[in-house]
This record gives C-alpha cells, structure tokens and sequence, in this order.
C-alpha cells in the first residue's frame, strides 16, 4: 500500500509500546525518516519546528527499537510498536501522555494496574508534587528506596510465615509499589523484567 504524505511530505505517527500498548508519542515523519525506519530498525522522525529530520533518542540515548509498523485504512496515519530504550518524552515521563484530564474508574484487578502505577511514578518523579509520598522517597534517594524495598520485602516473608493471607496481600502490595519506585530510580523498565521472565519461560 502506498503511504500518502500530506501537502507538507508528512504523516501522522503514532508511537506505541509494542508490550503495554500505551501510546507514548505523536509525531510525523517524511519519506526520508520512513525509509530510515525501516533500514535502521530504530525510530526516525521528521521535526516541524526545527525542520529536520530526527532521529528519537540520538542524543538522549533513548532509542526505540521498532518491532511493527501499521499504516491505517486510508494510508495517510502509521503506528510505530516500539521497544523504547528509556522514557519517551523529553520530561523524563514514559509517555507524552501524562496529563491526566478524565479517567473513570477500572478493573483493578487487572495487571493493567501495573502500567498505570508505573506511569504515575515516572511523572511524580519528573513532577515531584509537594506532599506525595513517592516524591519523598525521589528525594530521599537510592538509600531510602532501597532500604524500603528491603523492608517490605521482610515484611512480605513475615506474613507468609504467619499464614495470614489478608496481611500479605497488603505487603506483597507494598512491595511491588517499592519495586516499581526502585526500578525508576534506576531507570530500568518493568518490562526489561519482565523480559528476562519470558526468556526464562521460553527455555522450559
């Protein structure tokens, strides 16, 4: 199918976690950053306003590996499904998309919980609003993080051995929350874990 370019030689583009599915960026491209994309592997895109082309993460070190590219019914919109090496907006949060404006209530207990748990650390890390606790543990730093995840892990193991199944639920909670704090402290991603699991899991 023929990619039809606008009036400017560009196109829409959507870019997507090729895991999670959360759209991190929208932006354009032009014939030239399409056809690198497509040779390099890696996420090129076409700048309005420096009017240059661009290529995602060359100076941040927070390249995309493209693992799809989808052209819409009309051939004039790409979805780019990336595996980003790092937070895709220039704030530092894992998507563009981070101002929340309406969100209505979900299934909380689905492991889509995990996605926007980590997506509210990654802006209260660039944010840093007065008075949340993550924003203390980010200040406090790696000391304080790790001391915590330490902390509830031990907590997690005490449970277990009381066989109280209500009070380890809110321990494993808190553990994984600390977890998820510590890992973007780091900046490792959750699904860089992840990742090693489905390679371990493949081998058996």
């Amino acid at each position: 199918m023929t990619i039809k370019y606008d009036a400017q030689g560009l196109i829409p583009t959507i870019i997507q976690h090729a895991q999670t599915k959360e759209v991190l960026t929208l932006a354009y491209m032009n014939e030239e950053a399409y056809n690198k994309t497509c040779s390099t592997g890696e996420t090129w895109l076409y700048s309005r306003s420096r009017q240059e082309l661009w290529h995602k993460g060359a100076t941040s070190g927070h390249t995309q590996q493209v693992m799809a590219i989808r052209l819409d019914c009309d051939a004039d919109a790409i979805v780019l499904e990336v595996l980003p090496n790092g937070p895709a907006c220039h704030t530092g949060a894992t998507s563009c998309f981070h101002k929340e404006v309406l969100k209505k209530p979900s299934d909380l207990g689905s492991l889509d919980i995990l996605d926007q748990l980590k997506q509210v650390i990654a802006t209260r890390e660039v944010e840093l609003p007065k008075d949340a606790y993550t924003t203390y543990l980010f200040n406090e730093g790696i000391d304080k993080i790790s001391k915590k995840v330490g902390e509830e892990a031990t907590e997690v193991v005490i449970a277990a051995k009381n066989r109280d199944a209500e009070e380890l639920k809110w321990e494993a909670a808190d553990l994984i929350y600390h977890l998820l704090v510590l890992l973007q402290e780091q900046k490792l991603d959750l699904y860089d874990v992840l990742g090693v699991l489905q390679k371990r899991h493949d081998k058996h």
